[in-house]
């Protein structure tokens, strides 16, 4: 059989580690992971070998009251056994990050997969206060790999002077980062997805943080 189909075979890697299996789909060998990892739930869309998928919620109690409260976190599972597993969401574009005793902020919508060994939890952005709604973020610390998504090609920003990102749009930056919550009239969002008003993400410092190329996928179409 002979198709242009079998150049899109995964990819040789180093064991124990996340790999790209393309540009939208993880592959995590699980011999090297310690046995298990945690992944947004729903994303698996293979697996070979013994795997067992375990709902695991939003983690500890104390982080399901502030998914409740805060409508941010991840309803988790956990991937235990042997074999190699492959996640993807929506055919959004995938990165690993590998993170050596460094920390970094995530918007949860954004988090695919990551490694056992790193500790997380969610926090509110700094400077955002109750009116703002939804500015909160999860913070991933420790040496790991972690993996992330992005609808539309993101750009890393260097921030060396301040730097304003629409809430939709930041995918992750640096814990370094001093932030701060601006608000500003939308004239045209009164028929478009907003609700007349935008709250932009100002950083300051020195560090980086990425922006995906859209506000998120769009919303589904209420007259279809």
């Amino acid at each position: 059989m002979r198709s242009h189909l079998f150049q899109h075979t995964e990819p040789e890697g180093e064991p124990g580690s996340f790999q790209l299996a393309n540009p939208r789909m993880l592959k995590v060998d699980l011999a090297g992971s310690g046995g298990f990892f945690y992944a947004k739930q729903g994303s698996m869309v293979a697996y070979q070998g013994d795997v067992d998928f375990a709902y695991e919620g939003s983690g500890s109690v104390s982080k399901l009251f502030k998914k409740a409260f805060t409508g941010e976190g991840m309803s988790l599972m956990k991937v235990s056994g042997r074999g190699d597993v492959f996640l993807a969401q929506d055919a959004d574009e995938v990165f690993v990050l590998f993170l050596e005793n460094e920390s970094v902020t995530v918007s949860g919508d954004n988090i695919l997969a990551f490694e056992s060994s790193l500790a997380w939890d969610i926090n509110r952005v700094q400077g955002a206060s109750m009116l703002t709604g939804g500015l909160f973020n999860t913070t991933f610390t420790g040496s790991g790999a972690l993996a992330v998504t992005a609808y539309g090609t993101p750009i890393v920003l260097n921030v060396d002077e301040p730097t304003f990102v629409d809430m939709q749009s930041a995918v992750l930056w640096s814990t370094s980062l001093t932030s701060s919550v601006r608000k500003t009239a939308k004239m045209g969002a009164v028929i478009g997805r907003g609700s007349g008003e935008a709250y932009q993400l100002g950083l300051s410092g020195q560090g980086f943080v990425v922006v995906q190329a859209s506000e998120g996928h769009p919303l589904p179409n209420q007259n279809g």
